[in-house]
């Protein structure tokens, strides 16, 4: 890669990481969990980037958080946040967005493995954030469940379905090398 595209690429994934900061904003406090956007911008960043750089992205997210910078849901920073109830999800951004990018990179930018991509990566989503939960607060499996994944499905579905439609118009104006190459082949 040459040093215009690796700029842009650090562009990119700079850019995806205020997303996701400027979407968990948008909190919606119903619980332990909150209802938030950054998800949506973590697997837009894992589509649009590709598995590397998306995971860039989401590391440089998680590190400013982690350093105190007030990027988590509702405005909160900090190492708390990282290891409080919500922190199983945030870590679990780092294997979703690989995955999300390391799907999609592979099936070539077709709107259908978009959307199983992320549905992986929700699953890997869940996998994490939940049991992380589940542990942290000695909840049973079941509660753990009603408050950590059931009331966000829905709105995890319209996430994945807004993503998958952003990045199919926005794969063309960014032209990620790593996704032409495979295109063009």
């Amino acid at each position: 890669m040459n040093a215009s595209n690796q700029l842009r690429m650090i562009v990119f994934a700079s850019l995806l990481a205020a997303l996701m900061a400027a979407g968990a904003y948008l909190a919606i406090p119903i619980g332990p969990v909150p209802i938030v956007l950054q998800n949506m911008f973590v697997f837009l960043a894992g589509l649009l980037l590709g598995s590397r750089w998306a995971l860039a992205s989401v590391a440089v997210y998680l590190l400013i958080g982690a350093l105190g910078l007030p990027v988590f849901a509702g405005g909160m920073g900090g190492i708390g946040r990282i290891i409080g109830p919500t922190g199983g999800y945030l870590i679990g951004y780092l294997p979703a967005v690989f995955i999300v990018g390391y799907i999609s990179e592979k099936a070539a930018a077709r709107i259908g493995y978009d959307v199983i991509a992320m549905i992986c990566g929700t699953v890997v989503l869940y996998a994490c954030g939940v049991t992380w939960l589940k542990f942290l607060t000695g909840m049973t499996w079941t509660k753990t469940l009603t408050v950590g994944m059931y009331p966000f499905l829905i709105g995890d579905a319209l996430k994945i379905a807004a993503a998958a439609l952003i990045a199919k118009a926005l794969r063309p104006v960014i032209r990620v090398p790593s996704f032409e190459m495979r295109t063009a082949g």
